[in-house]
């Protein structure tokens, strides 16, 4: 059962009466990954026509068991007619050829008939090409209006229904198959309006029941919350998972090591020694470097103590940049290693009585888009992940009105878990998810902070 008393009373069945009397809205519990579920849709996938989607036929039935087709002749697949089919699951439509604004009409002729066929915590995909890379200035400009319309139609969807806009570069189609797994299930529950690019990737994922397999993490901050639900869905996609907290978590950080097959290191990462420790811990080399770990002092700057500004930069920005510098000049860090930050939507948007950590979480979106060419060469990816409202045991103990105000300013209404967040740093973990670096994505139900 959710924390979340309001979720609980509005899906009740006198609840959900009440606040449909009254003009209330009415999030619903989202589905998440649950062990032991063998496809990512469980229920119909729809596909359009398009050359992306002609890419997704060659791994479409791997996805579903329920496919169907729209516009083009799909192997396996029944043809999509609308209200006459089944309730949809997930949809993936080609945007790609859309190049002049006559053409933009077709998203409408798309969507409309299918909106009222979708089945609850449905999850669509609209595929496209990023504007930079077209030269033509009407066919940019026609590929930029299709993110308006996928942000737009995401704030519009109901029952937990999700929409995201991948951008996929020539040579990057062999990638679509590990990013449609992720967006189109509920690892992605609490993931929406988000625009991802797509870029080409030698690397693979072998065995997508353990796509991390052979693959050796180090998570940060990992002894409660979030960092230990990262550490939890690494060690369930195969991942070797090295903890990292502070020397006064170790009791929590040895429990969990334990529990996961993997390493304990009780370390403060501002140290002098942390750097020495680390890289003596880390012989063989690394694939994945989580930096979850992170602090908050909150102030208005007109009454921040020096010390709550410098312990949180000191632990937010510095430390991740100075370790991170070190296993790459180290060598420790292999090729095709995958290093995810935790950042923040204040880091986008700012946020009152934090200038602190927002400078913080804005540094470390900065650190991702600046690394990532000077990275690219070797195969390593580094992103941002920017959780939203999350229920943990600090927005528990929240004030009632600023917890509220939290979780329903956001298109699914509601707080994510710390799963959600999991499920992403996995997905981004993945082999094949050096296709994204340089990027930040968010885990927020499409907040409308930073929007």
């Amino acid at each position: 059962m959710s924390s979340d008393r309001y979720i609980n009373f509005a899906n009740s069945d006198m609840g959900r009466r009440l606040v449909k009397a009254v003009g209330l809205p009415t999030p619903m519990h989202l589905e998440r990954w649950q062990a032991g579920r063998l496809r990512p849709v469980e229920g119909t996938l729809l596909i359009s026509a398009g050359p992306l989607a002609d890419h997704i036929r060659l791994f479409a039935q791997r996805l579903t068991d329920s496919l169907y087709s729209f516009g083009s002749d799909i192997p396996g697949a029944t043809a999509w007619a609308a209200e006459q089919g089944p309730k949809l699951k997930a949809v993936v439509f080609d945007a790609s050829v859309l190049v002049r604004p006559e053409q933009l009409k077709q998203l409408r002729e798309f969507f409309q008939p299918l909106l009222r066929s979708l089945d609850h915590c449905a999850h669509i995909v609209i595929l496209g090409l990023a504007p930079s890379t077209l030269e033509a200035p009407v066919a940019a400009s026609t590929q930029q209006a299709i993110e308006g319309f996928s942000r737009s139609l995401a704030k519009e969807m109901r029952n937990g229904g999700t929409v995201q806009l991948l951008h996929v570069d020539e040579g990057a189609q062999d990638q679509l198959e590990g990013a449609l797994r992720f967006f189109l299930s509920p690892k992605s529950a609490f993931i929406s309006g988000q625009v991802i690019r797509l870029s080409s990737c030698t690397a693979q994922v072998k065995d997508w029941s353990r796509p991390l397999a052979g693959r050796k993490a180090v998570v940060t901050g990992a002894a409660r919350g979030i960092g230990a639900a990262i550490a939890e869905t690494l060690a369930r996609d195969g991942a070797q998972v090295v903890l990292l907290d502070v020397p006064q978590a170790r009791s929590d950080l040895e429990a969990l090591a334990a529990r996961l097959g993997g390493q304990a290191l009780p370390l403060d990462i501002c140290s002098a020694e942390a750097v020495t420790q680390l890289l003596e811990h880390l012989n063989g080399g690394i694939d994945i470097l989580v930096h979850n770990a992170g602090i908050t002092r909150d102030k208005t700057l007109a009454n921040m103590p020096v010390d709550f500004w410098d312990s949180v930069l000191a632990v937010n920005l510095e430390a991740p940049q100075t370790l991170t510098q070190a296993l790459l000049d180290n060598g420790t860090l292999n090729d095709d290693a995958r290093i995810v930050l935790m950042a923040s939507i204040s880091g986008l948007a700012g946020n009152r009585g934090q200038t602190n950590y927002t400078t913080s979480k804005a540094g470390l979106i900065g650190l991702a888009r600046a690394m990532a060419p000077a990275l690219q060469p070797r195969g390593i990816s580094i992103n941002a992940v920017a959780p939203g409202f999350i229920e943990t045991r600090m927005t528990a103990e929240m004030p009632f009105t600023l917890r509220e105000a939290g979780r329903r300013m956001s298109s699914l209404g509601q707080g994510g878990l710390p799963q959600d967040v999991a499920e992403a740093v996995a997905w981004l973990s993945q082999p094949g998810s050096g296709a994204v670096t340089g990027q930040v994505l968010r885990v927020c139900g499409q907040s409308v902070i930073g929007a």
